[in-house]
């Protein structure tokens, strides 16, 4: 289990948010998948949802328009700013374009939305009194982001000079185009694969999950569809979409050695 009770240094994932045209059946699908209970919350933006896992906050819905839910969508990863204004001017420096400038959000934080050079979006997170993810890297939490990109060079150049990330190669994906992201202190905080077939670039949200052949079972049953299990090097992961076309992933991490 992973506590988190203070802002994490800059550039770590460090809260999700998900937009859902039908709010009450994204919170069913989402209780039924995780256990995850919920806090209503107001915020000039509008209302929205805190998701929570044993009274601690781990992710958060918010209310769209059925129009604004049309395509792809996708768990959007926030990652953590001391001063959301410099990081998004850092962004746009480096080729990026602001969607959502900063914006406060009921006192917990400051948030801005950008998208990078090849059409990805995230998020960036400025925490006040919320910090982000209370929890993390345990089942039915957040444990992993990755960008998929089909032109990933771009992408590499971008979160190195925004965040100061350093890039090397997985030894344990010898044929997959992948590098790390790594904080300047050598933390891991994700990856880019290269992916020439891909749609769109985009980022990917893994949660850890305890049981990953329990998981898809209910994630069926609550509506929702999922890919075949797959063991990796790292634990035995599936693609899960729910009922509203949001795709992302869940693994049953294998022991630490």
């Amino acid at each position: 289990m992973s506590v988190v009770s203070g802002n994490q240094p800059y550039g770590t994932p460090t809260w999700l948010d998900l937009g859902v045209a039908e709010p009450r059946r994204a919170r069913d699908f989402y209780r039924a998948l995780f256990g995850w209970e919920y806090e209503e919350r107001t915020a000039a933006t509008g209302p929205y949802t805190m998701c929570l896992l044993r009274g601690r906050r781990v992710a958060a819905l918010r209310p769209v328009a059925a129009t604004d839910a049309a395509g792809e969508s996708w768990w959007t990863v926030y990652l953590a700013a001391d001063d959301c204004a410099a990081a998004v001017r850092r962004v746009t420096g480096a080729g990026g374009t602001v969607l959502q400038p900063p914006t406060d959000v009921a006192g917990l934080g400051r948030a801005a939305v950008v998208e990078d050079p090849v059409g990805a979006r995230f998020g960036l997170w400025q925490g006040r009194t919320h910090p982000g993810c209370a929890l993390v890297n345990e089942p039915d939490t957040l444990v992993r982001n990755d960008l998929s990109a089909p032109s990933p060079e771009p992408a590499r150049r971008f979160y190195a000079a925004v965040f100061g990330f350093t890039l090397d190669g997985n030894k344990d994906l010898p044929d997959a185009d992948f590098t790390f992201l790594r904080r300047p202190d050598g933390h891991e905080i994700g990856g880019i694969f290269g992916d020439p077939g891909g749609a769109a670039a985009r980022w990917r949200t893994v949660f850890e999950v305890a049981d990953t052949d329990a998981l898809r079972a209910r994630a069926v049953a609550a509506g929702g569809t999922a890919g075949a299990s797959q063991d990796t090097p790292y634990g035995r992961m599936a693609e899960v979409t729910d009922p509203f076309g949001t795709a992302f992933g869940v693994i049953t991490r294998r022991p630490a050695r």
